[in-house]
């Protein structure tokens, strides 16, 4: 595939550098915001090479899949000279054509702005901290799971060698100053200065050299009211993340007070001053208690509840998803992760989360069998492909989630499959992908057991919705005779 070809033609099919307002990529998606949607050849764009989908929301999202998004990208800035970036375009202009994608994005707007309450603007905020990371925290987390096995297989044989222990380096090093980066998009993402909310995140860095750490008179020193020795890394990367937030908050109240001829001096120094006791006395005592307790109710879930414990998660998370508040959960994916953290490295959660999209994909070849509403099989047709890799919008937002009782029948189905997955004990070393694309974070070994859930989440999704799920009378009533 000629990536800087594929770009020039994508450029030309979206109307032009004068079309587009920014370009960025996700995992699998290339997301440009376009200022006219009239002049975008939509079909052009779905038949150029390397295109797997589009979907149409905020932005344009055009699917290439994991590794030749960023290579897309590349090239497709280097033709816009726009910097890579969040791609937001909120005014874009309405869509043409009522294909699936625009049908995709009507209803999402539609459910966007019917749960578009303070939560759901909290919770997106939450999420852009460590979408910005996801890079580095998915690259880690399979640098520290292949080498963990690599350890174990061999007998520690490359222990010691250099380029071997440059790369453990490159694993380690983002998940020990985690905290420092997540501070810093934090403070950011709530309108402070990036590098004030790094430092609040550095409270939470475990470095023997730190001051508050240190020893005197051969002593360590100890806090008031608890009289305990300062553990920085108890708060972990809740704390960090609140204290970032906090320093933002912070900062802006001293500000709109200061005056200006003093502010530049004086601002920042008692944001770090009040803002570091109030991290140390504070902020990491609560981190310390909310990630203590997202663990004592995760654990719980899965290794009380078992099998149930996976059956609820899994059918419970696309309700999440369709009203945004699945984006609280990104942060407890970050900590999973963490191959310092209670876990060590492994995501026991994703891959029972991931089978809510197995089971929607289950529902629509259902739907699709069952139904004689050609419009339907039409959405359907152009969803499953996408659904399969793991982008579950057009299937939810154009498919199950209008007809209602599709939605339930396929969260119900993926149920079964998240069931399996807790039977299996399925663990990903890293995050960033979704669908059989999950197969390449599974721990080593358990690929073939996430197939069968999967497969269980496919089948069970199909069962239900064939059996329970399909209401021609509603499906002619949302989609027309």
């Amino acid at each position: 595939m000629d990536y800087k070809q594929t770009a020039k033609e994508l450029l030309v099919l979206l109307g032009g550098i004068e079309n587009v307002s920014s370009n960025a990529a996700c995992m699998t998606r290339l997301r440009v915001g376009i200022r006219n949607m009239d002049s975008v050849d939509l079909e052009g764009v779905k038949k150029l090479e390397g295109v797997l989908g589009v979907v149409e929301s905020d932005t344009l999202q055009i699917v290439f899949g994991p590794g030749k998004v960023n290579k897309v990208l590349e090239a497709f800035c280097g033709l816009t000279g726009i910097a890579k970036g969040v791609a937001e375009d909120p005014g874009a202009a309405p869509k043409k054509k009522e294909d699936v994608s625009a049908v995709t994005a009507e209803n999402k707007a539609k459910q966007k702005a019917r749960h578009d309450k303070p939560v759901q603007r909290f919770l997106k905020k939450i999420a852009n901290i460590f979408v910005a990371l996801l890079p580095g925290i998915i690259a880690a987390g399979l640098i520290n799971g292949i080498c963990n096995v690599i350890n174990v297989s061999t007998g520690g044989t490359l222990s010691g060698i250099w380029w071997y222990e440059c790369i453990r380096t490159m694993g380690w090093a983002l998940f020990a100053y985690l905290p420092i980066l997540v501070g810093f998009n934090a403070a950011k993402e709530f309108g402070g200065s990036g590098v004030l909310g790094a430092i609040a995140g550095a409270m939470s860095i475990a470095n023997p050299a730190m001051p508050l750490l240190a020893v005197y008179k051969d002593s360590q020193i100890l806090l008031p009211f608890t009289n305990d020795v300062f553990n920085p890394a108890a708060g972990g990367l809740l704390a960090a993340l609140i204290a970032g937030m906090f320093f933002a908050f912070l900062e802006k109240t001293i500000r709109r007070i200061m005056p200006d001829i003093i502010d530049t001096f004086i601002s920042p120094l008692l944001v770090l001053i009040l803002g570091g006791l109030a991290a140390l006395l504070v902020i990491q005592p609560v981190g310390e208690i909310l990630t203590n307790g997202i663990f004592t109710v995760l654990t719980f879930v899965y290794a009380k509840l078992g099998v149930v414990g996976g059956f609820i998660l899994s059918a419970g998370f696309l309700p999440l998803v369709s009203v945004g508040l699945h984006q609280a959960l990104t942060p407890i994916h970050a900590m999973l992760n963490d191959p310092a953290g209670a876990t060590g490295g492994i995501n026991y959660l994703l891959p029972m989360l991931m089978m809510a999209g197995g089971g929607q994909v289950g529902a629509g070849v259902a739907l699709y069998i069952k139904t004689g509403n050609k419009k339907l099989k039409g959405y359907i047709r152009d969803s499953i492909p996408v659904g399969i890799l793991g982008i579950g919008e057009p299937m939810m937002y154009a498919v199950t989630l209008p007809l209602g009782r599709s939605f339930l029948t396929a969260c119900i189905g993926s149920g079964f499959g998240g069931a399996a997955a807790a039977l299996f004990h399925l663990g990903a070393i890293s995050q960033g992908v979704s669908g059989l694309f999950g197969l390449l974070i599974m721990q080593p070994g358990q690929q073939f057991t996430f197939l069968i859930s999967m497969l269980i989440a496919y089948v069970g999704g199909f069962l239900v919705t064939y059996f329970f799920g399909v209401d021609e009378d509603r499906i002619n009533e949302v989609y027309g005779e």
